[in-house]
């Protein structure tokens, strides 16, 4: 196996030699980066042990209770912010129900979630992401990117004629 050194990896830079080895400051590596190196890549293994620390892991409850707690929320903020029911959000955060895209969205402006924390959130709960393409898309990207709540981005979407996020209570 021909392993490479993190230096000759894009998105790693060594900062600092020890006796125990080079100690490196780990930078964010993007999706193209990625498939660049799984195309580049000769032994799979290899290409997932270089990477695993940018791999998208856990379960989405796992992934919700990161966030409430990185962004000092409590579920009440989530519930008032998201317009969807307490039970339904608490069975969610739980692990017991599967929400759809629509209620992912509509959580991610409960959690006041930045677009790239939104997409990472439908990434790892198997929904397609927000795509700019798509009207609809692309006016909760707008939202998202302004901070807006999400009476602001239903607003706009009825505006232009389109559905607006599913809250319904189930």
């Amino acid at each position: 196996m021909n392993r490479k050194n993190a230096n000759d990896l894009p998105g790693i830079q060594a900062t600092k030699e020890t006796p125990e080895g080079t100690i490196h400051k780990m930078m964010e590596k993007s999706t193209n980066e990625l498939r660049h190196e799984i195309r580049d890549a000769t032994d799979v293994e290899d290409y997932l042990t270089l990477n695993k620390e940018y791999l998208l892991k856990g379960s989405l409850s796992e992934h919700l209770h990161t966030l409430l707690a990185e962004k000092k929320l409590r579920r009440a903020d989530v519930i008032r912010g998201s317009l969807l029911g307490r039970a339904y959000v608490y069975r969610i955060f739980a692990g017991e129900k599967i929400p759809s895209r629509d209620k992912l969205i509509a959580l991610s402006f409960g959690l006041q979630l930045t677009e790239e924390e939104t997409q990472k959130m439908l990434k790892l709960s198997g929904n397609r992401e927000l795509y700019a393409r798509d009207e609809r898309d692309a006016l909760l990207l707008f939202a998202l990117q302004r901070n807006r709540s999400i009476m602001d981005a239903n607003e706009m979407l009825l505006d232009h004629g389109l559905a607006v996020l599913d809250t319904t209570k189930e």
